[in-house]
């Protein structure tokens, strides 16, 4: 038995009772049962009794005390308490908690996918650094939480669509191209530019694909410079993500924006609304009317678009593409735009407490990290993934809560111990392998069923009571955009796999014979492994067979 079917219980006493008249209000859309924090308590508890004592005109305790009786006729069910004000206590029968572990390995991959965000049609842009350079330690981050979130998010039911918005446009882009050319020329780095061995690598494919570059009039060879070494970085950039597990369903140029015309006929929808005018030579979006603490310029009285003109008409891009929400994840040096993006979203005819959702990322540190041998100044992300393994990284920056500064302690994560987080799950997911490899020699298997009421060591009624939590873990980590409940949830996971794997045998002893026991542990065993693996692939880890 799930908490699923326990709400779905909860839910048909509810309609008996109101069937009969019992009580005059009908079972809420939405039931929830938690975890006891102390589990003498049972196994779920509810506080739907005090929910709808109120609209139903009883007692709270008289409600409870009605559910109670229903819900004690439920094969499933061992026991059900009415505690303190009417709260329900309930303990699923041995059996029907115990048959947990066959319904999950049933479900496979499938298990803990919910439907909790059924209809929610999501843009999440992550990561979107400027194709200048290397992908560094800032960017790390994001490129982790923000996968890590477009995997719970779907799997609690919503549509998502992962977007690298590529700033590809501006002067940073020319002093980008400026600091290529000077290297191909062999020229000192222009004042302002990018150094590093990496503008020499991408001056030396400039070489390599147009060799008469380097002799070109500066303003001829500028663009043929830009266009080769931005296609190089962008590149660099692409194959760094993926080797870190990160991939993406749209890469949105900005130049593209101000190439097909969109920027200007984004100013000219955003004036249709009544949120431009004209100020000393210049075009004004009037966000102050929408929170934002002053006015923003659009265009510039020398005609030129702001950055801010193209973040409007990117909006709208996202607007037009079908997005309903839209989440950004944004750097901790990004407070800023939090103002100005929800006020272009209400200037656009959203609702910017619904439409919109700015996630902010704090800084993370590496103790020990040497900055970049190509890039010079910088911690890159394709060092550290060499260093210290992209599971490692990921799995602890997925582990933290965003808005939390972090420091990465290298000789932790590179250790084969409990002290290393994701060694400690991974191992358990590779005990679990094990184990099963181990009942396969010994002739265990489940090909005839399991007897799940054998389920019955008190380390087992934990781990089921744990394996039954995920469901609810990962719809609450997509609805809050906390992928670390799941991590938390793993490492308690694999704590309690870990005690039941020292109290209770897989295998029989010596030459004893293969005991039905044994066979409702094994399926256990199974069920464990596989919401480990699950777990580990919402953060985008590995889950190892053998460690």
């Amino acid at each position: 038995m799930t908490p699923e079917d326990l709400k779905h219980a909860i839910r048909a006493a509810l309609e008996a009772a109101h069937a009969s008249g019992r009580i005059g209000v009908p079972a809420p859309e939405t039931i929830t049962v938690e975890r006891p924090k102390n589990r003498d308590h049972g196994d779920w508890s509810s506080n739907i009794a005090l929910q709808l004592a109120k609209p139903a005109g009883m007692p709270p305790r008289d409600l409870a005390g009605m559910l109670a009786e229903e819900l004690r006729a439920h094969e499933g069910i061992e026991a059900v308490e009415i505690a303190g004000p009417g709260f329900l206590n309930i303990t699923f029968a041995s059996g029907a908690a115990g048959a947990l572990a066959t319904a999950i390995v049933e479900a496979g991959a499938g298990y803990g996918r919910g439907d909790a965000l059924n209809g929610h049609v999501i843009n999440l842009e992550f990561v979107s650094a400027n194709p200048t350079g290397p992908l560094h330690l800032g960017h790390t981050r994001w490129a982790a939480l923000g996968d890590a979130i477009a995997r719970v998010l779907r799997a609690a039911g919503a549509e998502v669509t992962s977007e690298y918005y590529i700033n590809d446009a501006g002067s940073q882009m020319d002093v980008f191209a400026a600091s290529v050319l000077a290297s191909l020329r062999g020229e000192p780095t222009p004042e302002g530019g990018y150094p590093g061995a990496y503008i020499d690598e991408l001056a030396a494919r400039v070489r390599q694909e147009r060799p008469e570059a380097a002799d070109l009039p500066y303003e001829e060879a500028l663009p043929v410079v830009r266009e080769i070494a931005y296609t190089g970085q962008m590149e660099d950039i692409r194959a760094t993500l993926e080797r870190f597990g990160v991939s993406f369903d749209v890469w949105f140029s900005e130049r593209e924006l101000h190439e097909t015309g969109a920027v200007e006929q984004a100013v000219a929808r955003l004036r249709e609304q009544g949120h431009v005018y004209d100020s000393g030579g210049a075009v004004w979006l009037r966000t102050t009317d929408f929170g934002d603490d002053k006015d923003r310029v659009l265009i510039r009285a020398d005609g030129n678009p702001t950055y801010f003109a193209a973040d409007a008409a990117y909006y709208l891009s996202k607007r037009d593409r079908g997005f309903p929400e839209k989440i950004y994840l944004l750097g901790a040096d990004h407070h800023g735009y939090v103002g100005r993006l929800k006020a272009i979203a209400a200037c656009a005819g959203d609702d910017p407490d619904v439409n919109i959702e700015i996630l902010i990322g704090q800084l993370i540190k590496v103790n020990g990290a040497r900055l970049s041998k190509r890039a010079g100044n910088i911690i890159e992300l394709a060092d550290l993934i060499d260093w210290l393994g992209a599971d490692a990284v990921r799995y602890s920056l997925a582990r933290t809560p965003a808005d939390s500064p972090l420091t990465l302690e290298p000789e932790v994560l590179r250790s084969r111990s409990n002290d290393n987080p994701v060694y400690y799950v991974q191992y358990a997911h590779a005990r679990t392998c094990g184990v099963a490899r181990n009942a396969a020699d010994a002739g265990v298997d489940t090909a005839g069923g399991v007897q799940a009421e054998l389920l019955e060591h008190p380390s087992e009624a934990l781990l089921l009571a744990a394996l039954a939590d995920y469901p609810r873990v990962v719809a609450q980590a997509a609805e809050l955009r906390e992928p670390h409940r799941v991590a938390r949830y793993l490492e308690s996971l694999a704590g309690l796999f870990h005690k039941w794997y020292d109290s209770c045998r897989v295998t029989p002893q010596g030459d004893a014979p293969v005991e039905p026991v044994h066979r409702a542990r094994l399926q256990l065993n199974r069920a464990t492994g596989q919401v480990l693996a699950n777990g580990l692939g919402l953060l985008g880890v590995s889950a190892p067979e053998r460690m």
